[in-house]
């Protein structure tokens, strides 16, 4: 039995360390990986995507103001039992007793008129009264019903709602749909941003490492000539400064790596136990942005654009509704057959025609330069659109044109930093060997280093603008110009809803 025991537990043990070393494993992300999973899994996508519906659904809400609506209504029923005033023909007050019921149901069939601001519908209606106090059954029970009319209501010269709101809120819905390609380039340029801040800390961290190490040997090297005399107290005492100071650094680094990773965890969903690497993107794609193009394709997609289009049509729309209140004058008519009778079946018996037309008017005789007032206002307001939304769109061109020249010099600004970075690492490698060989002093061998140091930091610091700045030009476009295609399709977006 103990040789069982012992075999389980062994297994055990093999399986825990198994367990621990898969659980251990880091995992390598690029750049490109980052971006996708941050852009499928962050609470920021999840985030856009649920205002993307919403606003989808706000869309579809509007489109159903111009469809038919089919509305059942009334009261399933109606019962009072109580001492009621009822005024006789003689104009006396009597306290009578009622106690009876009312069941009153409708169908109407309604749609809007988007062109002229109206509304027509047909309609049905029944009514059944029933009087409890009635010793006839003959008359305990009647009703009264509409076969069937037409009404129609049209107002004259007032304000189109429906008009204005079928030129707005298309436009709102594409700007709504091209906000969301935008936050998702957002999102994009951000995890960049936590992509580069991670991986200048992990590039820290390990100079940080290295120069420890690196300083450690020299340390000794230093206690083996001061011991033999060939170097003095003082610069072995600068040496062992050096060392400690590699200790601060490499703390401040750790603890930099680990700010980092979290902020880089957190944004992207990832979990804590998974362990990772990144990749440096050192391959830069090859294409050039010509500043024209760029501009075209910012007022042909950007959000932005339409807004600015949406803006001149908002105020348009305020000197439209100022217009309409000046004075109201609209139209009501109905049309069908009504009847009454003891039984219901008796109502589609002969019915009466039914006929009704109204005028209403509603004009100010004296209003003391209200409308005058109002009017004004419209039309200052739109003047001020109109001067806004022109030096917005010259504002807006203007961002385009420093962006495609800022993208433009980032690039160059790499090939210069890497070139640096290598010509650094081989000075300090050529620094070492002299300083071990014993041709250079430690003064020089800690410069040759810090520029080593510095060099490499702002070549990952040019990769990191350059990217950012490659996210931010795709979302002031909404176009990928390495591969040249739209990062907007209205045609693919309107299939896909289909």
């Amino acid at each position: 039995m103990n040789k069982y025991k012992t075999i389980i537990l062994v297994l055990l043990i093999i399986s825990g360390v198994n367990y621990q070393a898969f659980s251990q494993e880091r995992i390598r992300y690029s750049l490109g990986d980052i971006i996708d999973r941050a852009k499928s899994m962050s609470p920021a996508a999840l985030r856009a995507e649920t205002q993307r519906q919403n606003l989808y659904w706000q869309y579809r809400f509007y489109k159903s103001n111009y469809n038919p609506q089919l509305r059942l209504s009334g009261t399933l029923p109606s019962y009072s039992q109580e001492v009621r005033a009822v005024e006789q023909n003689d104009g006396s007050i009597e306290y009578l007793p009622l106690q009876q019921s009312i069941v009153d149901v409708g169908l109407g069939l309604q749609q809007s008129i988007a062109l002229t601001g109206g509304n027509i519908s047909i309609n049905t209606s029944t009514t059944q009264y029933n009087n409890y106090l009635v010793d006839d059954p003959s008359q305990k029970t009647r009703w009264q019903g509409v076969p069937v009319n037409v009404q129609l209501y049209q107002p004259i010269f007032a304000f189109n709602q429906l008009k204005w709101d079928k030129l707005i809120e298309p436009l709102r819905y594409e700007q709504s749909k091209k906000g969301y390609v935008e936050e998702m380039e957002q999102i994009s340029e951000r995890a960049t941003q936590l992509f580069f801040s991670y991986l200048l800390s992990q590039v820290s961290y390990d100079i940080a490492m290295q120069n420890k190490t690196n300083m450690e040997g020299i340390y000794k090297i230093e206690q083996g000539r001061y011991n033999i005399g060939t170097t003095t107290e003082d610069q072995l005492l600068q040496v062992e400064l050096q060392v400690l100071q590699a200790d601060q650094d490499l703390a401040s680094a750790q603890l930099a790596l680990e700010s980092t990773a979290l902020a880089l965890r957190s944004y992207i969903g990832l979990n804590e136990n998974v362990q990772f690497d990144l990749l440096l993107p050192d391959v830069i794609p090859q294409f050039d942005v010509d500043v024209d193009k760029a501009i075209s394709l910012a007022f042909e997609n950007r959000s932005d654009a339409v807004d600015f289009e949406i803006r001149r049509k908002e105020a348009d729309e305020q000197l439209a509704r100022a217009k309409g209140q000046r004075f109201n004058l609209d139209v009501n008519a109905r049309y069908g057959y009504n009847n009454a009778a003891s039984t219901w079946g008796g109502i589609y018996d002969q019915p009466d025609q039914q006929a009704v037309v109204s005028l209403g008017v509603s004009v100010p005789v004296l209003d003391w330069g209200r409308n005058k007032a109002r009017m004004g206002i419209a039309r200052a307001n739109q003047e001020l659109v109109t001067y806004t939304v022109q030096q917005d769109m010259i504002t807006f061109e203007q961002e385009i044109f420093t962006q495609v020249k800022n993208f433009q010099q980032l690039r160059d600004r790499i090939i210069i930093s890497e070139k640096a970075d290598e010509v650094a690492a081989k000075r300090y490698e050529i620094s070492r060997q002299r300083y071990l060989s014993g041709k250079m002093d430690i003064t020089n061998l800690n410069i040759a280093q810090t520029e080593k140091d510095s060099n490499k930091q702002s070549y990952i610091s040019s990769l990191r603008e350059y990217w950012l700045a490659y996210y931010e030009l795709r979302q002031l476009t909404l176009y990928d110009f390495e591969r040249q295609k739209l990062l907007y399709d209205a045609e693919a977006e309107m299939n896909n809803k289909e």
